[in-house]
């Protein structure tokens, strides 16, 4: 699973595009344990929906339970803390390097039109996808509406996960999010685990159907990663490794050293670098 901190730099201009601001998120009063969750909620829908959140949105946030294995989750980010080579251990980097380069010959046709258009080349991609959920193998096991909404109301990083649950409820009334949605701990959605506001800023149809499926589509999800990359500095054709053109990119998908090392290396292994 990703670390929360990937997309943070994006929550005020996503903030300002769905007209939101910093005392609004102050607005409902946080708390630290269940106690106060259901009194933050229904004020918390007031303000949604004077900011044009409604229907089917606002009814998964009613629904929405205290996420209690999220707030262990969120309290118990260990594995980055470990040393490269521990990390790599134990995300399995090997094995995700040779998968990758088998599933880089089974969608080359997808890789290569991804290239061609965002400048990425898979391994990378792929590096990401094998790390994030074992190449879709495994999205998470939290509502993602309740996921987000208890990081909203916990005090620790309110503001940052506010405009996430905007976002989230933005999905879900825009249809390109379910209201029963299943992710990770802090709400990441998908193959790639987006959060929320990456969803909104980054995601794109991948696979031409007309909509945006980060679960489903796989070509969606590495599609939409690629753009994030480079809507975050990536220029074709330059290095990715730390010190090169690209790493700056790669920086911004997590903000863990070893993760963002692990991908760089693990995505050379693969592009045969």
């Amino acid at each position: 699973m990703a670390s929360f901190a990937k997309g943070t730099i994006l929550a005020a201009a996503v903030c300002a595009m769905l007209g939101v601001g910093a005392g609004a998120a102050q607005a409902a009063r946080c708390g630290n344990n269940a106690a106060g969750f259901e009194n933050w909620k229904q004020e918390f829908k007031q303000e949604a929906a004077a900011r044009g959140i409604g229907g089917r949105a606002l009814g998964a946030l009613d629904n929405a339970k205290y996420a209690s294995k999220t707030i262990h989750a969120d309290r118990n980010q260990k594995s980055f803390k470990l040393s490269l080579g521990q990390f790599m251990a134990k995300r399995g980097g090997k094995q995700i390097a040779s998968k990758g380069k088998s599933l880089k010959k089974q969608n080359a046709a997808l890789f290569a039109s991804i290239e061609q258009r965002y400048g990425v080349p898979a391994g990378p991609l792929l590096a990401i996808w094998g790390m994030e959920t074992g190449f879709g193998g495994f999205l998470g096991n939290q509502n993602t509406v309740s996921a987000v909404a208890t990081l909203a109301y916990d005090c620790r990083r309110t503001e940052f996960f506010t405009n996430q649950l905007y976002a989230t409820l933005q999905l879900v009334q825009n249809g390109t999010l379910s209201p029963s949605a299943i992710g990770a701990a802090h709400g990441e959605i998908g193959q790639t685990q987006f959060l929320p506001v990456n969803v909104l800023k980054y995601g794109v149809d991948g696979d031409g159907n007309g909509r945006i499926d980060m679960v489903k589509s796989k070509a969606d999800a590495l599609a939409s990663t690629a753009n994030f990359l480079r809507g975050h500095g990536w220029r074709a054709g330059g290095g990715y490794q730390p010190g090169q053109a690209n790493f700056g990119a790669i920086q911004g998908w997590n903000s863990a050293s070893v993760y963002q090392q692990a991908i760089a290396i693990i995505g050379a292994e693969i592009d045969g670098q």
